[in-house]
């Protein structure tokens, strides 16, 4: 058995996010982070490291790989191994902020439920648009998430710093991991950091877009695994 596993979920997820792998992994202690609490990716990465086991290998998507990169820079020594799917090391450009703050404003005028339903196009690969299993889950998420948690985790996403200058100080072993049909965050961002992260291993999954977990379970399982185990 290898270490235990730090799951961190992206912005409007739960640990329904990485069900899959929970019941895949069930042989390893597994952590999935509180990403709801606090709005900025350094006070995210504070709580999960007063909560995470001693060493740990952390796996996180879009948001969940803002706040792995962040603990991998306050406590390299703690982390063995660093999955990060779907998610970018840039900051967020100035129309990105824009446009997290219509959403804020959109939550603080309790028009919540909209917030899924403009973010599903951008959660799934164009082929599962349609698709009421995954548009569930996602609802889901989001009712379990709630507007104050929205409110913070927007907030956190949009004043973090950009992670480019980090990367090549990354020492422990990475999986770089996009599915070809991510639509809010291009996979081209995800060989930008593959090139920048000395070693990393870089996988694109076919057909899939930015909830990679949910929408290609079994092949990312096994992506995971693959690297998960790897001695």
């Amino acid at each position: 058995m290898g270490d235990p596993i730090v799951l961190v979920p992206g912005l409007l997820c739960t640990e329904a996010l990485y069900a899959p792998q929970i019941v895949a992994f069930a042989d390893r202690p597994i952590l999935v982070a509180d990403n709801r609490s606090d709005d900025g990716i350094d006070k995210i990465a504070d709580r999960l490291l007063k909560s995470a086991p001693e060493r740990f290998s952390i796996v996180g998507l879009s948001m969940g790989g803002y706040i792995a990169m962040e603990v991998v820079r306050k406590a390299p020594e703690r982390v063995g191994k660093l999955a990060l799917l779907n998610t970018s090391a840039r900051a967020d450009t100035e129309e990105q902020k824009k446009r997290r703050n219509v959403l804020i404003k959109l939550a603080r005028q309790k028009d919540f439920a909209k917030i899924p339903e403009l973010f599903f196009p951008g959660f799934v690969h164009e082929r599962n648009e349609g698709n009421a299993q995954l548009k569930a889950v996602v609802d889901e998420m989001a009712l379990a998430t709630g507007p104050e948690a929205f409110i913070r985790q927007q907030t956190a996403n949009g004043s973090r710093i950009d992670s480019r200058p980090y990367l090549a100080e990354i020492e422990c072993p990475t999986l770089v991991l996009s599915g070809d049909g991510d639509r809010l965050i291009p996979p081209e961002l995800s060989v930008e950091m593959h090139r920048q992260i000395s070693g990393s291993t870089l996988e694109m999954i076919e057909n899939c877009g930015h909830l990679s977990t949910l929408e290609e379970p079994e092949k990312v399982t096994a992506k995971l695994r693959d690297f998960l185990n790897r001695s």
